[in-house]
């Protein structure tokens, strides 16, 4: 988007949405801040509320970007959903199995999920305490590992 406004702090990302998103996005953070393991760190990351593997514990950074920091999770209020954009869904099918099937077992309406993207349209339906179980089962060194064997892979 060319005019979309440029953020330089997650606060400032939140305070720019609409009133009545903002709490909903301040308790997606809350859940996933609770429950991010260590060395995660969380920042502006694509204009979204991001969390990356910093350049200190990877140096390499993101293979289509260098300069930038590996990303793992985006969060975001969208036009008519908020966006949370998990790459553990997407690279790990063991994880994606376990997230479809709790799930299931504890929200009463469908998921609504892209390769990385899940969307909550409905509020009252957000499982934050789920987002926070998803959000503790990658480590960074986990996410380095499935990360740098997907890029052998493609190579």
């Amino acid at each position: 988007m060319p005019n979309a406004p440029s953020f330089s702090s997650v606060e400032q990302y939140i305070a720019a949405q609409p009133e009545e998103k903002q709490l909903v996005l301040s308790q997606l953070r809350q859940a996933v801040v609770a429950n991010l393991p260590a060395g995660f760190h969380e920042c502006i990351n694509c204009n979204m509320i991001g969390y990356v593997v910093p350049h200190q514990l990877f140096p390499a950074g993101y293979h289509c970007n260098p300069e930038l920091p590996l990303p793992f999770m985006n969060l975001a209020a969208q036009k008519s959903h908020y966006g949370f954009y998990h790459m553990g869904i997407y690279a790990m099918p063991e994880l994606e199995s376990w997230f479809r099937g709790r799930y299931a077992e504890v929200v009463p309406t469908k998921l609504d999920m892209g390769k990385s993207c899940i969307r909550f349209k409905n509020p009252k339906h957000t499982p934050y305490d789920l987002i926070g179980e998803l959000v503790s089962k990658v480590s960074v060194d986990d996410w380095i590992s499935v990360y740098q064997s997907s890029i052998v892979k493609k190579t």
